[in-house]
């Protein structure tokens, strides 16, 4: 049991001296990330619909 006790003050130590981002920087990474993830969806979309339409066009040879 003094294991875990131990483990938990660790783990409270070590979060005491994470750097958290400040409320700017949390927004900006945000809109990055998302900005992102918006345009390669788009991105593997449109080459998706360009691979399906290449075999539809081949198989219909």
């Amino acid at each position: 049991m003094g294991n875990i006790g131990s483990f938990f003050k660790n783990v409270v130590s070590e979060m005491r001296k994470v750097s958290w981002p400040k409320r700017k920087e949390l927004t900006r990474y945000t809109i990055v990330v998302l900005s992102t993830v918006i345009f390669m969806a788009l991105f593997f979309a449109l080459i998706d619909t360009v691979i399906s339409e290449l075999f539809r066009w081949f198989l219909a040879l």
